[in-house]
């Protein structure tokens, strides 16, 4: 059996993002009595939206028929959901819509500090969980031997992204109640009775101030932590592209020095074979200083023994 509306209230109440407050009636807040008789049909009323929709009307008048007169009234009026918005209701029922809360609340704060960055990066991620959403309950919808058509998957999405958008919104689709598919600035403020079956809760009451300041200090202490985070990454690459670069200069000195070394053992060898040819060639000019002092003695000798023959 579902749970009744009022449990579905304080459930959510409990994680500090909705706050539906009691239908008003006339602009006033309803007696204890006429707020039994709601929790009353809204109970019902539940049990009936968990139905498979083909079998709501028959389920309807046999629990109209099996009530005292009052309510048999109001239950007989209980509008039959369409396809889609019963697949909400199986998505509200099963607990998947936490994470739509929670990102229209961050959407809210991002809106309240004018976060364009924010919004753009929310923007995204709300369009990717509408999406995944919208997949959920056309499975959860398979799984109780209902078929999704194309045409209703759109308004599944569509009421799904106006739960996100707007606090009126997500309200009626948390009863699990809802009766037709909503569309984001479809609907006036408080023009959601035709959209529910049973009661309709009240807008969702913004966070306590204190809380707000607190998620906007963690938000503002995440972006903080996020961008030292980054800070950090791209100091670690910083470092790894000049490590790289140190290494291969490193290397090349390394090579330089390598080469240097060779040359200067080049050099030496170079140094002694000059030293040697230098000895030899000092050498080699004293034999050939003496060569040309004989060569000189032996012209010399030659034109006295020529000088000498013709004189005879």
């Amino acid at each position: 059996m579902l749970r009744p509306h009022h449990v579905l209230r304080s459930r959510h109440r409990s994680t500090g993002v909705l706050i539906p407050r009691p239908p008003r009636k006339n602009g006033r807040m309803p007696t204890d009595t006429a707020r039994d008789g709601d929790d009353e049909l809204d109970a019902v009323a539940a049990e009936l939206y968990a139905l498979p929709p083909d079998q709501f009307t028959a389920a309807r008048n046999a629990r109209a028929g099996a009530s005292e007169r009052s309510l048999a009234a109001r239950i007989k009026k209980l509008p039959k959901p369409t396809v889609a918005a019963w697949a909400v209701d199986l998505l509200a029922r099963d607990g998947q819509l936490a994470d739509a809360l929670d990102l229209a609340a961050a959407l809210r704060e991002a809106q309240e500090d004018l976060d364009a960055a924010e919004l753009a990066r929310l923007g995204k991620q709300r369009r990717q969980l509408v999406s995944a959403l919208a997949a959920q309950a056309v499975s959860l919808a398979k799984d109780a031997g209902v078929t999704i058509s194309a045409a209703a998957r759109e308004d599944v999405e569509k009421t799904i992204n106006a739960a996100v958008m707007d606090a009126d919104a997500a309200a009626a689709v948390m009863t699990g109640r809802l009766v037709k598919p909503l569309e984001a600035g479809g609907f006036e403020p408080g023009g959601l009775a035709d959209a529910v079956g049973g009661s309709v809760p009240g807008a969702i009451a913004p966070p306590p101030r204190d809380d707000l300041a607190e998620r906007r200090a963690r938000k503002a202490a995440e972006k903080a932590a996020r961008e030292a985070e980054r800070a950090v990454n791209e100091a670690e690459r910083a470092f790894a592209q000049i490590e790289a670069r140190r290494a291969k200069t490193q290397e090349r000195l390394d090579h330089v020095r390598e080469r240097i070394d060779d040359l200067r053992r080049d050099l030496e060898r170079l140094e002694d074979e000059e030293r040697t040819a230098s000895d030899q060639l000092d050498a080699l000019d004293e034999e050939h200083r003496a060569a040309a002092s004989r060569v000189r003695a032996a012209v010399e000798a030659s034109e006295r023994a020529t000088r000498a023959l013709d004189e005879l």
